[in-house]
């Protein structure tokens, strides 16, 4: 069964789209129909399929991801914990913990069945700079 694993850079908390690199390791197996999953390595991101088309979508979602959980330096956070790796860590971790880790994706006609929209986004929640790595498996 064919898998790889793809590294994606980080430049801080935001949505990086993977879907190319996706869709060509899919390409590249010569499978006509499977199932594509997609597994995050990390405990302080996650992934998301959402739409591609408008950037605002994106910069909403990471509006309201900020603003649902605040870093741990703001007061209303003080009942946290888990403060060793600084004040994005753990909210990193909520976040990661209210989103997914895993996406599995039909593959059919050897392409993914993402509808015209979506793409598929590394969720980095932390603010400096990470190498993320990702899981693809595809199996049949």
């Amino acid at each position: 069964m064919p898998q790889t694993i793809l590294t994606v850079s980080t430049r801080g908390q935001g949505l990086y789209e993977f879907t190319n690199q996706a869709g060509a390791f899919v390409s590249a197996s010569g499978r006509e129909e499977g199932l594509l999953t997609v597994f995050v390595r990390h405990t302080s991101c996650s992934l998301l399929i959402q739409e591609n088309a408008d950037p605002d979508v994106r910069s909403d979602l990471l509006t309201f991801f900020r603003r649902l959980v605040l870093p741990t330096s703001d007061p209303s956070m003080g009942w946290v914990l888990h403060r060793a790796e600084g004040p994005d860590d753990m909210p990193a971790h909520i976040k990661a913990a209210l989103t997914q880790v895993s996406i599995g994706i039909p593959v059919a006609r050897g392409r993914l069945t993402l509808g015209i929209w979506q793409g598929l986004y590394l969720f980095e929640h932390r603010d400096q700079p990470h190498r993320r790595e990702i899981v693809l498996h595809l199996g049949s």
